[in-house]
């Protein structure tokens, strides 16, 4: 009973390799019938080891994995914090991908197709699958590549709190910068004080850190980065200065503007600017 067991275990393994096995290696099968034992062995045309052991079917299946890894596209527009992230994460692990504009006001069919539910952007395709949110993004990346600059905290407790701040930027910052810049008088004023109260609040999570993953760029420096591409805009249309209100926050901002990650990923702030200038004319502010 167990030769039969281990036969069919053998058998199992014969049809794996005929099916993962790539067509220039060459396969031997040879049935022991003196022992009912069914061997395999695998020996590659180009190189074999000294001591005539040969490569196991698991081992060559990392290498068809890694030829498809760099099958990456992210669909994204140049203005979008949002898209910023996905191009900082795939600059800091070097991740070789193709970038492919969108028009948000023609999307494409493939946007529509990969993001179906939403049809926002920006959306990492790879290996034909879609991963949609930006955050998502993010933290896909980093668990695909983590050898590669890795951003999230190996510390399950610190992991969680990096989560926390990133999400208190979605939810707090992102959200009340855009009334800043989508409001006016009194409402505008009023909005632009809770603003600065976020800002500040999360200015305070540096504690005298140089970044907010520490000594290095990490997941929440990554999620709050491409906000400042738009402090000009913010600044102009609220008029108030970032620098008098959060200097701190500011500085940390200078620094990963260091990061060639960061800086080629953020689009020109006065570009930014013009792009919001446009958009308060159309709803009727300026």
């Amino acid at each position: 009973m167990f030769e039969v067991d281990v036969t069919c275990r053998y058998l199992q393994q014969i049809d794996y390799f005929k099916r993962e096995s790539s067509p220039q290696s060459l396969c031997r099968y040879n049935y022991v019938k003196s022992h009912r034992t069914l061997c395999l062995s695998h020996t590659p045309p180009t190189e074999q080891s000294s001591t005539g052991n040969k490569p196991s079917p698991k081992e060559g299946a990392p290498q068809q994995r890694a030829s498809m890894a760099e099958e990456v596209i992210l669909l994204d527009t140049w203005v979008s914090p949002f898209g910023m992230r996905a191009r900082i994460a795939l600059a800091e692990k070097g991740i070789k991908h193709e970038h492919r504009e969108e028009d948000l006001g023609n999307k494409s069919d493939l946007l529509l197709k990969m993001n179906p539910i939403h049809k926002t952007i920006p959306v990492l395709i790879h290996n034909g699958k879609p991963v949609c949110e930006s955050n998502n993004i993010v933290q896909y990346l980093d668990e695909v590549w983590p050898d590669k600059s890795p951003l999230l905290p190996s510390d399950p407790y610190l992991r969680g709190q990096a989560r926390f701040w990133a999400d208190f930027v979605d939810r707090k910052v992102f959200d009340a910068g855009r009334k800043v810049w989508a409001t006016k008088g009194e409402e505008q004023k009023s909005l632009m004080e809770e603003f600065i109260g976020h800002l500040k609040t999360l200015e305070a999570e540096l504690d005298g850190k140089l970044y907010f993953g520490g000594e290095k760029m990490g997941y929440v420096d990554v999620t709050m980065v491409p906000i400042y591409s738009w402090f000009h805009a913010y600044e102009v249309s609220g008029n108030f200065s970032f620098e008098s209100h959060c200097p701190k926050l500011v500085a940390w901002a200078e620094r990963c503007m260091q990061h060639d990650s960061v800086s080629k990923a953020l689009p020109s702030p006065e570009k930014v600017y013009q792009y919001v200038l446009q958009l308060r004319k159309r709803l009727g502010i300026e």
